[in-house]
């Protein structure tokens, strides 16, 4: 007696294709993920080398027209006083963000992951995830208003009778200004509440695989809360810092609303691309600028998987 196929071959060209198609899921798989891997083949990863391209061109001074022949000059150009402190200022900014971002969001992050259960780890989700689902403008607005001169933050420092301590912290040369809404503090400021959820959320993650009897034994060999929190705690949980600070210094170094919005005038590698790229018009330095946070990035995540940050996410 001769064995039949559940389902018999289907006649026609392409109904013969399918069958085979569907019979080896990795040829289904392939077929499933080419037109991703197509679309980022060619508009990401083409956007990228043709912004690579251009910052290997330059710009003549006197007609403004790029001249489409190979030269480091561009480069050369970052490291100008002026140019150079807009990469350092940058830097500073997302690394501080970054490292304010991890000391906020790591006992919030541990109350959760111990303590919070049922319905009380439900809204601390909530609270957590709900400023991402409003408008990135609006809170950049609202924050605008809260930091102004005559905003609710300098009237609660005026009931407190503490005004003298916001002016001084505001006279400070690098950091201060007329108000916080247009001070390197207010950027700051901003940027550590946009970006904070983004590092709440891996750290909470590494902290649940932290296994709570591990805690208890350290503390019956005689370690102090300290001695724990370094020896034990922390470098287990260190992957999903350095995987939360993906974000935030990531997020960082690229963002240009919130310095336009809320700053001191003096500009950010983000603003450096849209101004040369714009008003300039100096179409290679605005790619130089930008090669900038990706080779930063490059180099970040290389480290970051050595640490096992991936893992984390």
């Amino acid at each position: 007696m001769t064995d039949h196929a559940i389902f018999p071959p289907r006649a026609g060209l392409v109904a013969r294709g399918v069958d085979w198609v569907i019979r080896h899921p990795r040829m289904f798989t392939f077929l499933m993920i080419l037109p991703i891997v197509l679309w980022l083949g060619i508009v990401y990863i083409g956007a990228l080398i043709a912004l690579l391209m251009q910052s290997f061109f330059s710009i003549d001074e006197f007609s403004g027209v790029v001249k489409h022949e190979f030269t480091l000059s561009t480069y050369a150009e970052l490291l100008r006083p002026s140019n150079f402190d807009i990469i350092a200022r940058t830097v500073v900014m997302a690394g501080s963000v970054t490292l304010a971002s991890a000391v906020l969001a790591f006992p919030i992050a541990y109350f959760a992951a111990r303590y919070a259960r049922g319905k009380w780890k439900a809204l601390f989700y909530i609270g957590v995830m709900l400023p991402l689902w409003s408008s990135y403008l609006v809170k950049v607005y609202a924050w605008k208003l809260v930091l102004a001169k005559e905003g609710i933050l300098n009237w609660v420092f005026a009931k407190l009778h503490l005004t003298w301590a916001l002016d001084g912290i505001l006279s400070l040369p690098v950091i201060g200004g007329n108000s916080l809404s247009v001070s390197y503090l207010g950027t700051f400021i901003v940027f550590v509440y946009i970006w904070l959820p983004y590092m709440i959320i891996p750290v909470q993650a590494s902290l649940e695989r932290v296994p709570g009897p591990l805690l208890e034994a350290a503390s019956d060999l005689g370690a102090t809360p300290r001695q724990s929190f370094r020896m034990v705690l922390f470098p287990l949980a260190l992957p999903g810092i350095v995987a939360g600070s993906i974000f935030t210094f990531s997020l960082t170094l690229g963002d240009y609303i919130i310095p336009q919005i809320i700053g001191s005038g003096r500009l950010f590698i983000g603003q450096a691309v849209y101004t040369q790229q714009g008003t300039a018009g100096n179409i290679p330095l605005a790619a130089a600028f930008t090669v900038v946070p990706i080779v930063l990035m490059g180099f970040y995540l290389w480290g970051a998987r050595k640490m096992g940050a991936f893992d984390a996410l």
